[in-house]
This record gives C-alpha cells, structure tokens and sequence, in this order.
C-alpha cells in the first residue's frame, strides 16, 4: 500500500539538503531555462491576482486580500509540481554550505543564473500581456489594478522593504518546506495555499513577484494611450513614482531581504536542529 502519510521533519531536512545540492550541480543552461520558466509561473500568478483585485475596492480590505492571495499561490504551484528554479527558494543553498557540501562560490553562481533567469521570465511575460491587451480589461480597470500594485510596493523606504523581505521569503520557503512533506501532487498544492496568501494579505515583499509587478505597472503607465486615461479617470503623473529607479531600490532590498528570511531563517535554522553534526 502507497504510504500517504507526511514525511517527518528530520526526513524533509534531508530532503531539502538534497534538493539544495542538486539545484547547485545542474549545467548552467539548465538552470537558466528553468529559472526562465519560473519567472513566467510566478508572473502568471501576478498577472492572475492584478485581474483579481481589479475592482475590487468595493470589498472589504481583509477579503479582497485573502482572495487575491489565494489566487496567487498558483504560481509556487507550478514551481513546485512542473519543476522551476525560483530565486527566494534558492536562498536554501545556504544549507549546503553549513554541512560543507557546497562552496560559497557554487551558491552565488547560482543564484545569479536562477535571479538573472526569472527576471527575464517575468519580463517576457510582462511584454506578453501588454501585447494581448490584457491589461486593458474591464474598461482599463485592470490596467489600473496593476499601477495601484505597482505604486503601493514602491512607497516603502529601504529597511522597511527589507524588512518585508525578511518576512515574505520567511513564508515562502516554510511553504516550499511543507511541500517537502506531501507525497501526492495534491498535498503539495494544498500546502502551498494559505502561506502565499498569508503574505499577500500582509503586504511582504516577493523579489521574483516585483519582477513581473513593479515592470508591468511602469509599461502600462508608459505606453498607455489617452483613451485608456480617460476610462479610468487618472492621468500618468498621478503614478509618476513607478519609475526605474524606484523599481530598482525595492527589489534591492527586498532581495536581500528574501535572502535573510529563506536561507538564514529558514535554511540555517533547519540545518541547525537536523542537520548539524552534534560534537
């Protein structure tokens, strides 16, 4: 008889170790594409939870959020079940490094391929939607969901968008950590749920996430025509601060952030209790 029951916390750290190693040893092209891939799974979530929230100022603010952050969890479920290589859960490599099976070098060679690798995802994706005019749903409603998404992620100062970094990637890889502990697809999409929308209802700060956000609301803002200003009844300067330079001071933080809060907080602390050789 298939055993369904959730593996036990000792065997996930093991597991995890192995998946850190393995995402460390795979050719460069490999890792490239597959980090390509991840950029357009997390934008597809983006992109899935702009429309989502577009009109939705008529909810109530708590509901609104939770909906769109169960929306969003879609994007870690086709990370995890169709095989991708996402930065934030790459921050777990460090573990690698603490039982001496990976050298610093080999961890940042990564996550520049894998970092590198979901921005152009998450931009190709970007240039999709403007291309299919999908933005442009709802008499410009989504279009302006987007913007709103956009401008509210790039109000934060440094520490504070760090901070929330810390706490988003927290999450996200205690997330990816559970699903280490299913042993059927649906277990594994169920565990992604609720810790994605817990940090989408919070307002932590995904670095993959802001690839596909922070630039999707800056094209439209750009390249938006007057009809479509005239529909939603704003103008361009009332967003002015989604400018490229804004984007580029959130998503430093935030990934240094992400970095804090997945291999530190959650990589080395789980090392720590499972893995570490006890003298």
């Amino acid at each position: 008889m298939p055993n369904y029951g959730a593996v036990p916390p000792a065997e996930m750290a093991k597991l995890a170790e192995q998946a850190a190693i393995g995402k460390a040893k795979k050719h460069p092209e490999v890792t490239m594409i597959l980090a390509i891939m991840a950029g357009i799974f997390v934008a597809i979530a983006g992109m899935f939870y702009s429309v989502v929230m577009a009109g939705a100022q008529g909810m109530p603010y708590g509901m609104s959020k939770l909906v769109g952050g169960i929306v969003f969890s879609t994007g870690l479920m086709l990370v995890v079940l169709c095989g991708a290589e996402l930065f934030t859960s790459s921050t777990l490599l460090l573990m690698g490094k603490a039982t001496g099976k990976l050298k610093f070098r080999n961890i940042v060679k990564n996550w520049g391929l894998v970092y590198v690798g979901n921005f152009i995802g998450s931009i190709l994706f970007a240039l999709l939607i403007i291309g299919g005019g999908v933005w442009e749903g709802g008499n410009g409603q989504v279009g302006l969901s987007s913007m709103y998404i956009a401008k509210a992620k790039l109000g934060y100062p440094f520490f504070q968008a760090l901070i929330l970094g810390v706490l988003c990637n927290l999450l996200v890889c205690l997330c990816y950590w559970m699903t280490l502990s299913a042993r059927t697809a649906a277990g594994k999409m169920m565990a992604c749920i609720l810790p994605v929308a817990a940090f989408v209802v919070a307002g932590f700060e995904h670095s993959v996430a802001n690839m596909y956000l922070l630039p999707m609301g800056y094209m439209i803002k750009s390249l938006a025509g007057p009809e479509f200003w005239q529909a939603i009844g704003y103008t361009a300067a009332d967003f002015d601060m989604i400018n490229l330079t804004n984007i580029f001071m959130n998503l430093l933080p935030v990934t240094i952030g992400n970095i804090i809060g997945g291999g530190v907080m959650v990589g080395l602390s789980k090392w720590f209790v499972y893995l570490r050789v006890k003298g």
